[in-house]
């Protein structure tokens, strides 16, 4: 790892690792979450509706959401070097910010069903890890 924070490694490594994260974060919408939108809310009207405008947000909240892993996983690299440590620590505290709060609030809120979450949050989980783990090897590519 470099000593300071090198934007352009930066922006390479996200446009990178955002090829693993949005492939992963379209199948699990189209295969599982979508379905179960429909299911679970279909008294409302139009629930997880896909069109290329919305589609489009998605791409780029993904990018956004894989921004935030890969600055987390440097800020791990940082105080523990590029480890398994850093790749773990990454991976989870990015799966509890992002998948398990919001997740834990949908079903909260009557949003989705409770056991849903034992489908969701491990692949949600397996999405995190594989993300630091690729950030990981790109950051040692780029030393």
């Amino acid at each position: 790892m470099e000593k300071y924070f090198n934007t352009k490694d930066f922006i390479v490594i996200t446009i990178l690792v955002s090829l693993w994260v949005n492939a992963s974060e379209v199948f699990r919408y189209f295969v599982l979450v979508r379905p179960e939108m429909h299911d679970y809310l279909s008294i409302v009207p139009n629930v997880a509706d896909m069109n290329w405008g919305i589609f489009a947000i998605w791409g780029v909240w993904d990018t956004l959401l894989t921004a935030l892993y890969v600055f987390l996983f440097w800020l791990c690299a940082k105080a523990f070097g590029n480890n398994i440590k850093s790749i773990l620590i990454s991976g989870f505290m990015s799966w509890c910010f992002f998948f398990l709060l919001f997740w834990v609030g949908l079903a909260n809120m009557g949003l989705s069903s409770w056991s849903y979450l034992l489908i969701v949050l491990p692949l949600a989980l397996v999405e995190t890890l594989v993300a630091a783990f690729i950030t990981s090897k790109l950051y040692l590519r780029s030393a």
